[in-house]
């Protein structure tokens, strides 16, 4: 058992974590002269270990999933998802949303040609929020910083949000609220053509480029607002704000959140330094859902799709959720953080 122990944490904390790198950062920063101890330094030697941390996962996994995207392209997965009925339905496309890696607006596209290839509603619903809120990307990333108890959690409640947020949707009969012209657009239902190992190859590597590309100036901001937070700004600022004496800190949280936009990949460098300076787990994971999920530019989008009463409905359930999630990661803090 300390083997396996001694194994896993070697992989959490080298492989996924890189902390050879941070080290190796740090030696090259203080060989020019800088002082790795001090606000300039410290800030240089966390930007520059997050960002090519981030950038070498985010490139390896885009890679990895678009290959296997490949295999499933959107009418086979229409086709896939048509199978399943009732909450079944839901649990499966859920678990799609998981590996497509796409932020909110990404998704919306693809939101919109489910419902268009006659899905339920609450369906594609349950997709729309679990595409964004948790994806492998997530997963390995919130390993290397939180450990794997709380990131096989935080995937866990983001499935049973999405879950229960499409059904919800769909038992209250929010489907009269979608725009018309997505119901009645209909789709052209044919098969992709066979692609070769190399032809999936390509894909993979042409998706991998263009999503980095998109998500590449996120990862500066985050990546730079981190180090601001972890460098600069006082512990005890953050812990009055967000910390365990402020019992509204997962609802201030979860609404600041809402009007930025990022994708996980921009905003786990956020939590991480908001953590480390105090925050509460929960309620910097409610943050990283609230920008991941309700982000004002994709709700923007969404309108162009649903009417204002099934926009409203989303983001109550989804709001409603992010901040149980919040609270349940604070109660359990001290259990799952070692």
């Amino acid at each position: 058992m300390q083997i396996l122990k001694a194994v896993w944490d070697f992989f959490q904390n080298q492989i996924l974590g890189m902390k050879w790198l941070n080290s190796l950062i740090g030696t090259g920063l203080s060989a020019v002269g800088l002082d790795i101890g001090g606000r300039l330094g410290g800030s240089i030697q966390f930007f520059f270990y997050d960002v090519i941390k981030i950038t070498v996962l985010l490139c390896f996994l885009i890679f990895l999933i678009s290959y296997i995207q490949s295999y499933f392209p959107p009418e086979r997965s229409k086709k896939i998802l048509g199978r399943f009925r009732g909450i079944g339905a839901n649990c499966a496309a859920a678990l799609l949303g998981t590996v497509t890696p796409f932020c909110s607006c990404s998704s919306i596209p693809l939101f919109i040609g489910f419902t268009s290839a006659g899905l339920p509603v609450g369906v594609t619903f349950s997709f729309l929020i679990s595409s964004p809120m948790v994806d492998l990307g997530s997963l390995l990333l919130l390993i290397s910083i939180f450990g794997a108890k709380v990131a096989v959690i935080y995937v866990f409640l983001g499935l049973v949000i999405a879950v229960i947020g499409g059904t919800l949707i769909e038992k209250t009969g929010m489907d009269k609220y979608v725009e018309s012209f997505i119901m009645t657009a209909g789709s052209v239902d044919i098969e992709s053509p066979d692609l070769t190992k190399k032809d999936r190859l390509i894909y993979a590597k042409e998706q991998m480029i263009s999503t980095f590309k998109k998500v590449f100036p996120y990862i500066l901001i985050g990546v730079g607002v981190g180090a601001i937070i972890h460098n600069w700004i006082p512990e005890e600022w953050v812990a009055a704000v967000l910390g365990r004496n402020n019992p509204f800190g997962v609802v201030l949280a979860t609404v600041i959140g809402v009007p930025m936009y990022a994708d996980i990949f921009g905003t786990i460098p956020i939590a991480e330094a908001l953590f480390l300076k105090g925050a509460q787990l929960g309620t910097v994971l409610s943050f990283m859902m609230a920008v991941t999920t309700l982000s004002l530019p994709s709700m923007i989008m969404l309108r162009k799709a649903v009417k204002p009463k099934l926009l409203a409905v989303f983001i109550a359930i989804c709001t409603a959720g992010i901040i149980i999630v919040g609270y349940l990661f604070n109660a359990l803090q001290a259990f799952i953080i070692v």
